[in-house]
């Protein structure tokens, strides 16, 4: 019964452990991105340290990611899927136990942290890869909006979850560094259940067309459209959530709970905003809906940074959250849709990797204009960045040719 509701039609049932496993990471991930600032700074590090540590988190994923892309097709999905989960509940663990800046800074880089209000991790080339064989055609694309959307809604809860070590201190009268040590360790536990799910999907046949291969035919099209997504990643990193809050933070000194609240509502407005992409795209195409829906939400966050309350900065905020992930789903389906079934692993992680890599740098960028008082200047150049991202891509790829349907 739960497979018919949430699974388009003709798709297999595999995605359905798929998808539950993208929504725990979504939560967890939802409340760390607020709350890693918190606890770095309970710890006494600064607003520099703040964003190296987030760097660090997102170079060691796309170094991993990168290790998946050039190797991982010699293994088995499922055993890389379970090895990753497994790394994740190292993560929150040690990163709990920890205190000091090296060994956080060590472990951030090893880890699955993420700070950003995308999915950066070594999961998402392995999940995308198994979902594009779970379904083809324009179910290809519901299916990918699905991911996309159950994690955005959680991600949203997990925001809210960020209040959590407030009501704690309140109702368990445990210090505020206990309580952010808690919604860590909780971390820790959701990738343990997350390897418990995953423990019995089972492995592609390697023998079959649809088994992962390096890439071959495609290999200029996925360099190409790395190179794009870099910029892209490149632009996000500069304002991942992690920093975003902090903006929040110094610029109008608001509240965890507070924060928490409005990282909710963008992520619902983004969950709504991926269960339309699929009809948009039906109507104008793939390419089409990742830059018309892409180039107003980055306008809304340029304006947002020179808002002098706190009120219109948060309504441009919002306003942006409504579009700025649509091309998520539609984007992930187009690069599955331009390379032949054998490449999508690869395709998936070779795409990945460029973002990851340009999106481990800008955080410590962002966090040093944070530091020296530019607050503006992180809104401005991510919205700009992107902006030059969609044009560019619009005017590569408007002629690509899909096969949406192998």
């Amino acid at each position: 019964m739960l497979e018919k509701w949430i699974l388009p039609a003709h798709t297999n049932p595999i995605a359905l452990r798929l998808l539950i496993g993208r929504s725990l990471r979504a939560f967890v991930d939802g409340y760390v991105a607020v709350l890693l600032p918190v606890y770095l700074l309970a710890l006494g590090l600064g607003t520099w340290e703040v964003g190296l540590i987030a760097s660090a988190t997102l170079l060691g994923s796309a170094l991993l990611t990168m290790a998946v892309g050039v190797w991982g097709y010699r293994f088995s999905q499922t055993r890389l899927l379970r090895n990753a989960a497994a790394l994740m509940w190292v993560t929150g663990l040690l990163f709990a136990a920890q205190s000091d800046f090296w060994p956080l800074l060590v472990i951030a880089f090893i880890g699955t942290l993420n700070p950003s209000a995308g999915d950066v991790s070594v999961f998402l080339p392995l999940e995308h890869a198994r979902l594009a064989a779970c379904a083809t055609g324009d179910a290809r694309t519901s299916l990918y909006a699905r991911y996309s959307l159950m994690g955005a809604v959680c991600a949203s809860f997990g925001a809210l979850a960020a209040a959590l070590p407030q009501w704690f201190t309140q109702i368990l009268n445990v210090e505020l560094l206990s309580a952010l040590r808690i919604m860590f360790i909780l971390y820790g536990v959701i990738g343990g259940t997350i390897w418990w799910l995953y423990r019995k999907i089972p492995a592609p046949d390697m023998r079959s067309a649809m088994a992962p291969a390096p890439l071959g035919p495609s290999r200029a099209i996925v360099f190409k459209l790395a190179a794009l997504f870099s910029l892209d990643a490149f632009a996000g990193g500069l304002l991942v959530n992690a920093l975003l809050a902090l903006w929040l933070f110094q610029r109008f000194e608001l509240s965890i709970a507070m924060a928490g609240v409005f990282f909710f509502w963008a992520g619902l407005l983004t969950a709504l905003s991926q269960l339309l992409a699929p009809r948009v795209a039906k109507r104008i195409g793939l390419l089409n809906t990742m830059v018309y829906t892409h180039i107003p939400a980055n306008l809304c966050l340029i304006v947002a940074a020179f808002m002098p309350s706190l009120a219109w900065a948060l309504a441009f905020l919002l306003m942006r959250s409504a579009l700025s992930q649509m091309d998520v789903p539609t984007r992930t389906a187009f690069v599955m849709a331009v390379v032949t079934p054998a490449e999508r692993a690869a395709a998936a992680s070779f795409t990945a990797v460029p973002r990851s890599l340009a999106a481990a740098a800008s955080p410590t960028l962002g966090g040093a204009l944070l530091a020296t008082g530019w607050l503006a200047a992180p809104l401005v150049a991510c919205g700009v960045l992107k902006i030059i991202y969609d044009v560019t891509i619009l005017v590569a790829f408007r002629r690509a040719k899909l096969h949406a349907h192998d």
